[in-house]
Parts: C-alpha cells; structure tokens; sequence
C-alpha cells in the first residue's frame, strides 16, 4: 500500500462499500418475494427482473468509456448513488407494471456506472501492486454491508411491511453520499503510478478498442455469461419455491442473504492476498466448483433452514467471482489503460448470462418444475468450471507469461 495514500480516504473507501452494498440489498431477493406476495406469477417476475439486466446489458460499455472518460470519478459516482435512491422510491410506490419496471432500469443504469467508478477510485488510491488486497478490503465491508442491511430489512419486512424495505435501501444511500466525498481528492497516487488506467485518456499509448485484442478477455466474458447463467436466478428460485410450499418470511429471506453476505466478508481479504500469492485462476476454480453443487442441493427442495445453510456456497462462488472480474480487468489493461471499459465488457458479459438466467428459470420453472430448473442451472456452472479448468491462462503479473506486444492493425 503506497504510504502517500491518508488514512481517511482508505476508511471512507470502506465505509462506501459498506454503504453501497447495503442500499443494493433491497434490489435482491426483497423485489422477488414481494412481487410474489403481490400475487405476480414466476414469469411476471422474472420479466421484471430481466428487464433491468437487459438495460443493464445496454448500459455496460457506455458506462466503462463513461468511467474512463470521466476526471471527477466521485461526481459520477454521486449521480449513480442518487438514481439508486429514486429507483428505491419508485418501488414504494404500489407495485403496478410501470413503477415496477422503471424501478428495474434506473437501478440497472446506476448500478453499470457504480462498479467500475468505486474500482478507479480503489485503483486511484492503491495502484496496481495494492489492488489485489484493497479489493479484497472492500468486498468484505461490501460483505458486512449486506449482512446487516439483510438484518435491518428483513426485521422491516417482518415487523413494518415488505414496501418499507425499499424506503430502507433509499435512506442508505445518504451514508454512502457523505463516505464518497470524505475520499480526498489529493489522495491519488502520482499520474506516473503504475497502471496506465491513472493516466488521462489522452495521454495513454492505446485506443480504448485495443482491449479486445486479449484472448484471455474474451474467454474470461464467456466465462462471466456461465457464472450468471448459473448464478442469477437461483437464489429467487429458491425462495419462491419455499413461500409456494411453506412461506417464505422476512427473517428467512433476511438469513438467506446474511450468511453468505457474512462469509464474504470474512472471506474476501484472505482471497485478497491469496490472489496475489497463488494467483487468480486457483480462487476461480474454487468459485466456479461452488455453484453447481449449491444447484443441485436447491434441486432437493429444502426446507427454510437447510436453504439457508446452502447460501454457504454462495457466499464462497460470490467472494471468488465478485473480487476477481475487477481484478482481472485490471490484469488485462495493464498494457492499455482501459480498466472500465474492460469491466463494461465483463459486466455486459454477465449481465447477458443474468438476463437469460432469470427468463430461462422462470419459464422452466413454470413448466417443467423446479427441479429441471435448478438442473439446468447447474449445468452452466459446471460448464464454466470445466473451461476454467482447461483453457483459462494465469493473469497476474509475475506469475503470467508476458503478454505478446499488440498486432500492427490495433495500435492505430
């Protein structure tokens, strides 16, 4: 960790996450089981949510160049935390289509700018060498975030309403307001730090398309498509399928996301250092091998408790996948510059996978039952361990065997 980076812009960096994650708690599994208990069907619901994914697909590469372009990262950042807080109020309205669904894009919208400007400001602070680590840090307050806002709304949905939830997550984004601006501004390493994403886009070697001429960037998105094709829908699934059999309370929802949420942020910064010791294409396995058996245990119709007890896994799939796309983006640009614009991709990536995900799940669900569905899911989680397993190269520098220099054709 560079010594010229102050103390308080590291504890407002933390605490932001903190704050960030714990307003985006209430766009999970919150808007799934009130919807249900609205009297929406399956398909209706994962409509809804893949809406805001397919916005969400539209949105991640602006966003990155957005992101890149940008010289005052927390005024961006500012803008995308105050939509965060409208679409919240928009899903207190009564949950017709229209409020519903616009809530959907304008979270979508802020959510593409949020990850890859909270990544620039890490990167801004840590340089490249403390990335590994510091994103670790984050992930696990990001981590704590989401456990005790769980907490929070869960004892809001079960005592207040389920409505009261979304008013919860818009309050939050006050905390995360006032984090943001107690980062400095003075509080970045030199423009000559030791990722070109520092310097100003004009002064940086390569165009912004020059990314796309890493194989490994490529593989990694097809990979990123698996994770959330696995990934996105098994949570709501599950949960809906439990209030359909038994019901599904505030406090089961609530455990349901803490305890993963709590393995994250236990879990995160040794992943952190790990990935700088061992590397990254280890913890990827490990994150990857998680989620087909999570799908398969889902499969067996658990009861409240044991559902909770395989949100293990999930906690274990989300520490390895969350901490590595941001820091693969950054692997892979250390010769361009385009740390956002690489992420956009990963996100847009992964996003596709989400959109299909829920849609996917949903219909099969629906008419094939539950069971099928959390086969299928399982399927595309095992895929992406298997292409992993044999075809995806070390990143990290030190350990990666030095990129070849970029063809003729990309370098004007």
């Amino acid at each position: 960790m560079p010594v010229t980076t102050a103390r308080q812009s590291l504890i407002a960096l933390a605490a932001l996450n903190f704050c960030v994650a714990a307003a985006q708690t209430g766009f999970g599994p919150f808007v799934s089981v009130w919807l249900t208990q609205q009297g929406w069907n399956q398909t209706d619901i994962g409509l809804a949510l893949s809406l805001g994914t397919g916005v969400a697909l539209l949105g991640q590469l602006p966003a990155g160049m957005l992101a890149d372009a940008a010289h005052h990262k927390r005024g961006l950042t500012s803008v995308a935390l105050i939509g965060l807080a409208v679409s919240a109020m928009l899903l207190v309205l009564p949950p017709s289509e229209t409020p519903v669904f616009a809530a959907e894009i304008l979270h979508a919208l802020a959510s593409c700018v949020l990850v890859p400007a909270i990544a620039s400001i890490t990167l801004g602070l840590c340089g490249h060498s403390g990335f590994s680590q510091r994103l670790g840090i984050n992930t696990s307050y990001s981590g704590l975030g989401n456990a005790a806002a769980a907490a929070a709304m869960g004892a809001t949905a079960y005592y207040l309403s389920g409505r009261m939830v979304f008013v919860l997550a818009a309050l939050l984004v006050l905390p995360s307001l006032l984090a943001l601006f107690a980062i400095r501004h003075t509080d970045r390493l030199p423009p000559d730090g030791d990722h070109p994403a520092l310097l100003p886009p004009k002064e940086r070697a390569h165009r912004p398309w020059h990314i796309f001429a890493e194989p490994a960037l490529h593989l990694f998105a097809v990979c990123a498509v698996l994770f959330q094709l696995a990934n996105a829908a098994m949570l709501p699934l599950a949960l809906n399928g439990l209030a359909q059999r038994s019901g599904a309370a505030g406090p089961t929802v609530s455990a349901a996301i803490m305890l993963p949420s709590i393995i994250v942020a236990v879990l995160s910064p040794w992943a952190g250092r790990m990935a700088q010791l061992w590397g990254r294409r280890p913890l990827l396995l490990l994150g990857f091998a998680a989620l087909p058996a999570r799908a398969l245990l889902f499969a067996a119709e658990p009861g409240a408790a044991a559902l909770v007890t395989i949100q293990i896994l999930d906690g274990v799939s989300a520490t390895m996948f969350g901490l590595m796309l941001p820091l693969i983006a950054a692997d892979l640009t250390r010769r361009t510059g385009f740390l956002n614009l690489a992420m956009g991709s990963l996100g847009l990536a992964a996003g596709l996978g989400a959109m299909v995900s829920t849609i996917a799940a949903g219909w099969m669900a629906d008419k094939m039952g539950p069971e099928a569905a959390f086969i299928g899911l399982a399927a595309a989680g095992a895929t992406g361990l298997a292409l992993i397993a044999a075809w995806m190269p070390e990143t990290r520098p030190g350990l990666a065997f030095p990129p070849p220099p970029l063809p003729d054709a990309a370098r004007t």
